[in-house]
């Protein structure tokens, strides 16, 4: 239960720095990688299909 927890709370600041790193790119770099800003919580989540 504990570990279940940790990892979760893990998984979540995961996603926030992931969401915080991406959305520091300007809408040129996004576009450069093949994404769109609303394309970021997605891939910050690790859900993102192409």
């Amino acid at each position: 239960m504990l570990l279940s927890l940790i990892r979760l709370i893990q998984s979540f600041r995961d996603y926030q720095r992931n969401l915080a790193e991406l959305s520091q790119l300007s809408d040129r770099e996004l576009a450069d990688i093949g994404l769109d800003r609303s394309d970021i919580p997605n891939v910050a989540a690790g859900n993102y299909k192409n």
